[in-house]
């Protein structure tokens, strides 16, 4: 058989072969956690050093939320000890049947996956599933102790290292006392000398614990050398919100403006029958900030989220969509589940049965049910909420369908930033670009059409003048749906054509053109094509107006000859001016209107439009000190109220002097 494995000429047998039975390790006990820490309490650091507090008072809620302790101690010592203390049923200290020569309280502290938390008789919901909890604890603690208060009498036991010090000792008679006390200190072998518990973080934990179960007392004490100055941490503090949720997003928002005046808060039984509960706590910030979630399930903080989350989050969408068929708003049908909790603050706790974790430190909840538990329970509270209160509903509604035009919007970026990169210079087809690839000293005419575009073809410099013709009157964004932005090819063109992307995706060093100029037919409906173009780039490219990059042509609109003189004049005010100041008295002036760009011939059009040396030009500008009027005045002219477009008109109709129809 060893042919099979090895010849003379093998690593085997040239100096590996010392590889025997004889190294092949077995762990016992709580070696491997103080071996491999990371598995357990995900590292040997400060923030790890904190998860051995968690698992304490994880413990202790167990026994809360079952209904059997009704405080919890938290206290912090001058010598860095850490104690948890609860007044719930306390660990037994009888023998164990499947080891009668240990206590189970020996059994539970010294032996991996030891727990009364797997057939699920003693707690209905609970943190600690693994059994793992306070054997790690102990495992990585330099020293330990155990006191145990039932059936009227009181227990000692220590540890040092994970491994007792002696026996379970009889305290004597505890008539009105009961509960678990466990105090230790970290394993400085483990953990870094410099690494100690902070005030701060213990004191944020403890009063997290009296939020999500409104049943229990939380009280925290901490030794007055022990605290860090200027950091708010109170030595003493008695912990106890009876309104759960409610209590703790009312101390985070601190009267933070809201999109409603109320937030969406409750708790339900699990809808379908199922065993647990949900807690909710919900408001929509007003403000712009991205928000948050926290959630917890079965009080143990879930940073990573999880099935749970996604299952409020699918709640909230659905009903905000219907809602919005309701309401007939269009727009609701783009509401995501991401959009649903855009820039709120929220809180979500789940008690549920024999929960599913990613790994020992619980970070994610994986219950495949817990989706859609939470949702059907959610969803029917919130259908109430959203009907019981319209105006709040519609304000709400609004808030999120903007949210979801806002993804919409930045994905559209995204895919045109990326057909760009893949495409490299393959520019849109309608676009004349010049020659010079640098930016400086070019510029891009925005015309309308193809007569007009071949006519600005000719007429431009080709070095520093490029023409992108658009086709007949572009997409009012302001009034657009995310959608046909996305679908409009004469604006994702100009996009391409100008390289620098839109609304977040801007990019001021990547414009491919100095100046960018609207140069449309000197009559109402060019005027319509530019206020189109000007808030297109009023809404997407807002840097490049304030950059000084926006531009209107001007070009004319009448032609006046006599004799050998031929001037141009842009409007009839600047028409009758030149027929005095051009020509005699009695001239018998030629007076040709201008159908549009198409109709002027490319020198004239290069004369009077394009030559930087004779064409007047005006920069358009926004008004830093009025930037919220000139805002409102968009929305109201070119938004989707239409109702505010005739309003203007009607309180402007007096003021008209020339109507050109």
């Amino acid at each position: 058989m060893a042919d099979l494995f090895s010849t003379p000429d093998s690593p085997a047998a040239a100096g590996g072969g010392d590889y025997s039975a004889r190294d092949i390790e077995v762990l016992e006990g709580l070696e491997p956690v103080r071996r491999r820490p990371g598995m357990y309490i995900g590292g040997s650091d400060e923030a790890a050093m904190h998860h051995l507090v968690a698992e304490l008072l994880d413990n202790a809620m167990d026994e809360a939320v079952a209904g059997h302790a009704s405080f919890i101690d938290l206290e912090l010592g001058a010598d860095g000890a850490v104690t948890v203390r609860d007044n719930g049923r306390g660990i037994p200290v009888d023998a164990h049947p499947k080891f009668p020569d240990k206590s189970a309280l020996e059994v539970i502290l010294t032996t991996l996956h030891s727990g009364g938390k797997f057939s699920g008789s003693s707690y209905d919901t609970a943190g600690g599933l693994h059994g793992v909890g306070l054997s790690v604890v102990n495992a990585l603690a330099d020293a330990l102790t155990v006191e145990v208060a039932r059936d009227r009498r009181a227990w000692r036991q220590t540890y040092r290292r994970g491994a007792p010090t002696g026996g379970v000792e009889a305290c004597g008679a505890a008539p009105n006392r009961r509960g678990t006390s466990i105090s230790f200190t970290p394993d400085r072998t483990i953990f870094p000398e410099a690494a100690r518990f902070r005030p701060a973080a213990l004191y944020r934990m403890a009063r997290s614990k009296a939020y999500l179960f409104r049943g229990v007392e939380v009280r925290w004490k901490c030794a007055p050398d022990a605290l860090d100055e200027d950091d708010g941490t109170p030595a003493r503090a008695v912990l106890h919100f009876p309104g759960g949720l409610g209590d703790y997003l009312d101390s985070v928002l601190e009267g933070a403006e809201c999109v409603t005046a109320k937030p969406f808060c409750g708790e339900a039984a699990l809808a379908g029958g199922a065993a647990g509960r949900v807690e909710w706590a919900l408001a929509w910030g007003a403000d712009g900030d991205r928000g948050f979630l926290r959630s917890y399930c079965n009080t143990v903080p879930t940073p990573a989220g999880g099935t749970h989350e996604a299952g409020l989050r699918a709640a909230l969408a659905k009903s905000l969509r219907g809602h919005g068929e309701r309401a007939k708003n269009r727009r609701a049908k783009d509401i995501a589940a991401e959009d649903a909790l855009a820039g709120a603050r929220g809180l979500l706790s789940l008690f549920i049965a024999d929960p599913q974790f990613q790994g020992q430190t619980k970070e994610r909840l994986s219950s495949p049910d817990a989706t859609r538990r939470v949702e059907a329970t959610v969803r029917d509270h919130f259908d109430h909420w959203l009907a019981q209160d319209p105006e709040a509903a519609n304000a709400l509604l609004a808030h999120v369908v903007e949210r979801a035009e806002e993804r919409l919007r930045r994905r559209r970026e995204r895919e045109i930033a990326r057909q760009s990169a893949t495409r490299k210079l393959r520019l849109p087809g309608k676009l004349a670009d010049c020659s010079r690839t640098a930016a400086d000293g070019t510029e891009v005419f925005l015309v309308e059409g193809d007569s007009a575009g071949g006519s600005a073809k000719q007429a431009r410099d080709r070095e520093t003048q490029a023409v992108l013709a658009l086709r007949g009157k572009i997409l009012n964004v302001a009034s657009a749906t995310p959608e046909k932005l996305r679908a409009n090819k004469e604006l994702v063109d100009l996009i391409r054509a100008l390289g620098c992307g839109a609304g977040d995706a801007y990019r001021e060093d990547a414009l491919r053109y100095e100046r960018v100029i609207v140069m449309t037919d000197a009559d109402v409906d060019g005027a319509h094509i530019a206020s189109l173009l000007i808030t297109f780039f009023y809404r997407e490219m807002p840097e490049l107006v304030r950059n000084g990059h926006l531009h209107l042509a001007q070009p004319p609109l009448y032609r006046l000859t006599h004799g050998a003189t031929t001037v141009y004049a842009r409007d009839d005010a600047h028409r009758d001016e030149l027929r005095k100041s051009a020509f005699r008295e009695n001239a018998k002036v030629e007076i040709g209107r201008f159908k549009g760009l198409g109709e002027m011939p490319p020198a004239q059009l290069k004369a009077t439009t394009m030559n930087p040396n004779t064409r007047t030009l005006l920069r358009v500008e926004i008004d830093p000190e009025a930037e919220a009027p000139t805002a409102r005045r968009v929305e109201d002219l070119m938004g989707r109220v239409a109702d505010r477009r005739m309003a203007f008109i009607r309180d402007h109709a007096a003021e008209v002097r020339d109507l050109d129809i």
